[in-house]
């Protein structure tokens, strides 16, 4: 027979019990190895673009490496923010990370009221690549030099338009940049990602646009798009042909897309580290660099610092065009 005491006392056992029980297996679960489930890359932008193609090469080689699924989430629209604000406020946990475009840096100057601060609320990981652009036109204008083509667009001063992958990123500006520096009036039109951007020029719906190499290699092997010229310094290994707009008379134009990888801020520092040994190795792979560079991109994977200069730097370049150019969000 269990007394009053007793009966206390057998109470208090199992509650603490339990409760040791409850406290061993949520520290088993957490001490788990990272990664323990499926990662999701965000891209935010429409499936089939530049963004798009890298996060899927390198979420394909994560997965054969770690053997865990990786997930590419599309969620384009809002000039990028939308998928940018989704990692913001996802869990620091490294399972949700940001193949982060060049907008990254350029919205916080072009979008002031921003629903994330661009460095506090994200933790660098690695450049994944740097992607020469291409400016391109539908066949049917008569322009094959950047020459020809400032002449035709100064005869039809607001009569060409310029398509890009959404306001403020890196196409859209190169193309401010040529409108900028040769004197010309061309309209902006924004599009949802790469993919549909090119489409619109393929379809005659647009005159010319600036486009990575990466997304418009295809459509120039097809002769859907004719590259007028590279907006690098150097010309392309993909597009060899191509002149650059520095050496076609815009001396020191240069305006280059790039894709990196970002997770969000309070990521703990273990998690970041592992990320970046990871996908380094997978960028550096002879195998990937070979795919890259047939593709016309240039592979990158430094540490997260020097990631995190990149950034800074790119903030301050871009927020200079902006501003000269009179960018406003539209």
């Amino acid at each position: 027979m269990i007394t009053g005491v007793d009966k206390d006392f057998f109470v208090m056992s199992v509650r603490y019990g339990v409760c040791t029980m409850a406290l061993t297996l949520a520290t088993l679960a957490y001490a788990q190895p990272y990664p323990a489930k499926a990662l999701r890359i965000v891209v935010a932008y429409a499936p089939g673009g530049s963004n798009d193609i890298s996060a899927r090469a390198v979420g394909q080689k994560l997965t054969e490496v770690w053997g865990v699924p990786v997930i590419v989430d599309n969620r384009p629209g809002g000039g990028t923010v939308i998928g940018t604000e989704l990692v913001a406020k996802s869990p620091p946990d490294g399972y949700t990370l940001l193949l982060t475009p060049p907008s990254f840096t350029t919205n916080p100057t072009y979008l002031p009221r921003l629903p994330y601060d661009t460095l506090r609320d994200f933790a660098p990981v690695t450049l994944l690549n740097i992607n020469p652009q291409v400016l391109v036109v539908n066949p049917s204008v008569p322009a094959r030099t950047v020459k020809e083509l400032a002449a035709l667009a100064r005869a039809r001063p607001g009569g060409m338009n310029c398509s890009s992958s959404g306001s403020s990123g890196a196409n859209h500006l190169a193309c401010e940049l040529f409108i900028t520096m040769a004197g010309v009036k061309i309209v902006h039109v924004p599009y949802k990602g790469n993919a549909p951007s090119l489409l619109a020029v393929a379809s005659g719906e647009i005159d010319l646009s600036v486009n990575g190499v990466l997304a418009a290699m295809a459509m120039i092997k097809t002769k859907r798009v004719r590259p007028v010229a590279m907006t690098s310094l150097k010309r392309s290994h993909a597009l060899p042909d191509v002149p650059t707009l520095d050496e076609s008379g815009y001396k020191g134009f240069e305006a280059v897309a790039w894709t990196g990888l970002t997770a969000p801020g309070k990521t703990s520092p273990d998690i970041l580290i592992r990320l970046n040994s990871a996908v380094v190795k997978i960028v550096q792979s002879p195998e990937l660099k070979e795919r890259m560079l047939a593709e016309g991109s240039e592979p990158v994977g430094n540490t997260q610092e020097q990631f995190r200069a990149f950034l800074q730097d790119e903030i301050v370049k871009w927020r200079k065009v902006i501003q000269v150019a009179g960018l406003k969000a539209e």
